[in-house]
């Protein structure tokens, strides 16, 4: 660690593995378990909130920085955050509905969500909260939402092969995924304390 802070590789690598939301804090399990029952939704998913985490932190930052923190009304970020993530969601819902219909329809209701996601609010509150600059913001974001989608396509993974295994009938669906994602948190709980 430098005096200026950590550097972007340390940032990007603890927001991407050992911090990561939906394993070690969390964050974003609705979207973790409705959309990681098929790898192109995962995909998708995953990059539509990483591309809404890197926006939202650009504005967050500049927000905080430029208007908050000059006025002392930073006690206002969360619902000011809130509704800068609800715009960027739209924009980018109607980005992927004109551009991509039919993935658009696969998401469903799952993309209007990312405005609720709360990984998306803890990145933004995380660069805040370290005082990150404008880069280090973009970088935590960037990594935030890889390790948002890397988590999605592993889970994904992992569902599309338990659909051919002999579950037992109670255990099919969500119970299944529940204890899958308790296992695959543990297994990354080693990453803890690395950086």
């Amino acid at each position: 660690m430098s005096e200026t802070g950590p550097s972007l590789i340390t940032i990007f690598m603890s927001m991407a593995l050992i911090n990561n939301f939906i394993l070690s804090k969390f964050l974003g399990l609705c979207p973790f378990f409705g959309v990681s029952k098929k790898l192109t939704n995962a995909i998708s998913m995953g990059a539509a909130v990483t591309l809404v985490m890197v926006m939202a932190s650009i504005a967050t930052t500049l927000i905080y920085r430029f208007i908050l923190v000059p006025y002392k009304v930073e006690f206002m970020n969360i619902i000011i955050y809130i509704l800068v993530i609800a715009s960027l969601v739209q924009i980018v819902e109607l980005f992927i509905k004109r551009t991509n219909i039919t993935l658009y329809n696969s998401l469903g209701i799952y993309l209007p969500l990312i405005t609720t996601n709360c990984a998306v609010l803890g990145i933004t509150l995380i660069n805040a909260q370290a005082n990150y600059a404008m880069v280090q913001s973009i970088i935590s974001a960037l990594g935030g939402g890889i390790g948002f989608t890397l988590m999605l396509i592993v889970m994904s993974g992992i569902r599309e092969r338990i659909e051919f295994a002999d579950t037992p009938k109670s255990m099919r669906g969500l119970p299944i995924a529940f204890i899958i994602a308790a296992i695959l948190s543990l297994a990354y709980m080693g990453f803890s304390g690395m950086i």
